[in-house]
């Protein structure tokens, strides 16, 4: 399988740190007959957007909108600027099949995994997906992004068991992590497939253990899951939520902050965790908080993939998206 995804790959410049496919074009769903038959989705983290631009340009200048003609420095500025700090390329025909792949600078993803800045990509990895390439140099800024990688997924289980009840079904899990990143996008009401979370889940259950397994052992002195039963059971004590609520991403800990002090107190972080962790419906303000931060994201980088693709294109991948989550409404 990775042969395939690594061949597509080769028609790009170097210079990328990290590489991965994902979505239904790599992975099975409910609902699809073949991954074969679906766009194949790939992120690039590179760390020098405008000289990988630059090399992709003279490669690849199809791949561009009309925004080519700025020149890579005007590309990798709107990358970097505007909405998610992703730069999508979508439509692109290839020896293998139709693929989208979008660039992020690998210090743009450090931030937003270990942040949830936006969430864009950081949620991408909280699903299964299928690792093409991972730098494996000794350099502080690969160390920082496998950390960053590895803390991700110690964050999303953390607030997922924030969002659970004392006990849990293996499924509820697994679908709340995947939810993640849907929570609060306008896609999911306008182009979607409806039952997307649940299709991505129930196909690939055996992925999210591998994924997750090694996490929740780490964990298990506040939460155990028996894949057997397909059952699970947490602590949910003031202590055991006030160290899920220590370890979120900064940008959830700011939230709670502002929704904590909105009675004109200027409580500070160590203060609003104490009493978030006493709060048994902290999990409705932190799911509050993860739409805040998907919302933005999600409608801004919207707005900038019609410019990075173009008008043909956007209304092309529009409308697939919009046959598909007609499709899921008549099932």
């Amino acid at each position: 399988m990775g042969t395939h995804y690594h061949r597509i790959l080769q028609i790009f410049p170097k210079g990328y740190s990290l590489a991965f496919a994902y979505g239904s074009g790599v992975f099975k769903q409910i609902g699809h007959k073949s991954v074969r038959d679906n766009m194949m989705d790939f992120i690039l983290a590179v760390k020098d957007p405008q000289e990988w631009h630059k090399a992709n340009m003279v490669l690849n200048p199809k791949h561009y909108s009309a925004l080519r003609y700025g020149g890579h420095h005007f590309v990798a500025n709107v990358q970097e600027n505007w909405g998610a700090k992703v730069y999508f390329n979508t439509l692109v025909p290839t020896h293998e099949g139709m693929i989208k792949y979008g660039v992020i600078s690998q210090k743009s993803l450090v931030t937003d995994l270990l942040d949830w800045d936006t969430m864009y990509i950081a949620g991408r990895l909280h699903k299964p997906v299928l690792m093409l390439h991972l730098e494996r140099k000794v350099s502080s800024e690969d160390e920082e992004l496998r950390n960053a990688l590895k803390i991700n997924l110690y964050a999303a289980l953390h607030t997922a068991l924030l969002m659970l009840p004392d006990s849990f079904s293996e499924e509820q899990l697994y679908l709340i992590l995947a939810g993640l990143s849907y929570s609060g996008d306008f896609r999911m009401q306008v182009g979607e497939d409806q039952n997307k979370v649940r299709n991505i889940v129930r196909a690939q259950t055996q992925e999210f253990r591998t994924l997750y397994t090694p996490i929740l052992n780490d964990l298990s002195e506040y939460a155990l899951v028996d894949r057997f039963k397909g059952m699970g059971e947490q602590d949910t004590s003031p202590p055991a939520r006030l160290h899920h609520l220590s370890m979120l991403p900064k940008k959830l800990q700011l939230f709670l902050i502002k929704e904590w002090n909105k009675d004109g107190r200027s409580r500070d972080m160590e203060d609003v965790l104490r009493a978030a962790a006493h709060d048994p419906d902290v999990g409705d303000v932190i799911v509050k908080g993860i739409q805040d931060i998907v919302k933005t994201s999600s409608i801004t980088q919207s707005v900038k993939g019609i410019l990075t693709a173009g008008g043909i294109k956007s209304i092309r991948y529009s409308w697939a998206k919009i046959k598909k989550m007609w499709k899921s409404l008549r099932r």
